[in-house]
């Protein structure tokens, strides 16, 4: 069956030129560590690409999974390198959890197992913290982790609180080495207790999603930017963002023929980047 040829009087200007390339929208989600900084210090150049984002109007997160500091901790730890972010800029796994679990059980109840980032993130979403019977057991880094603290969240998770996993970083990198993580955690709590947790940090596309939402953009419309194959990388591909592989982090171009899958572009650093803005 055709359909119907409506006809109008459109008056049509040839010489308009197709929208540049250029005018297309795009954003970036940019990991941190191995990314912007090292420890405590800034990797060069990358403060230029994010003033550039900033000059350009172009619209970026901090995708972060490290659940230890909150937005605001998170601004300050930028500006004291030189970078002048605002807090609507960063996007912690804190932050995908706790939205995540408000979504799942509004105004529940959680055993943490973490430090002041994460909790924060939960009491902002409405989440009171409870010792007793909480809903969930969640996990994230922290410093002040003992036996103690795994003990009772054991005994909370065999008494019916799901467990819960803000990431599943294996380590931390600290000035000199490493630190367990928030994967070691769970790695612990799940082989005592025989439960698997929840991931809700990168490469959980949770998370990976949440972000890009929070930057109203498309799936073709996200690079990821991150110095770690199976979280940043991962993440990106398994989302159908555009990823770019920075090796001033964990990741160097001997490591890649180890993974099964490639990043859309592999560069030395961050400022290398800036020439496509």
């Amino acid at each position: 069956m055709s359909l119907p040829i409506i006809q109008e009087n459109i008056s049509v200007n040839l010489n308009v030129q197709p929208a540049s390339k250029s005018n297309k929208r795009h954003g970036y989600l940019i990991d941190m560590d191995g990314v912007i900084y090292r420890g405590d210090k800034l990797i060069p150049g990358s403060d230029y690409f994010i003033q550039s984002l900033l000059e350009k109007e172009i619209p970026f997160l901090f995708l972060t999974n490290n659940s230890q500091r909150s937005r605001c901790d998170v601004v300050l730890k930028l500006a004291n390198l030189g970078i002048s972010v605002e807090t609507k800029h960063i996007f912690t796994c804190a932050i995908s959890t706790a939205r995540f679990l408000a979504q799942q059980t509004p105004a529940g109840s959680a055993y943490v197992v973490g430090d002041a980032g994460l909790l924060n993130a939960l009491h902002i979403n409405g989440y009171a913290i409870n010792e007793t019977n909480p809903d969930y057991v969640v996990v994230g880094e922290g410093r002040l982790i003992n036996f103690e603290v795994l003990e009772k969240a054991l005994k909370l998770i065999m008494d019916g609180a799901k467990l819960i996993a803000t990431n599943l970083d294996p380590n931390c990198p600290i000035d000199g080495g490493i630190r367990p993580g928030c994967g070691a955690t769970i790695s612990f709590l799940e082989t005592a207790s025989g439960r698997k947790a929840l991931n809700l940090g990168k490469p959980s596309p949770i998370m990976m999603r949440m972000a890009r939402n929070e930057l109203d953009l498309r799936t073709e419309e996200v690079t990821m930017i991150g110095d770690t194959m199976d979280t940043d990388i991962l993440g990106g591909l398994q989302m159908g963002y555009r990823t770019v592989l920075v090796y001033s982090g964990s990741t160097q171009p001997q490591d890649l023929g180890r993974y099964p899958y490639a990043p859309s572009l592999a560069i030395p650093a961050l400022k290398d980047l800036i020439a496509e803005l």
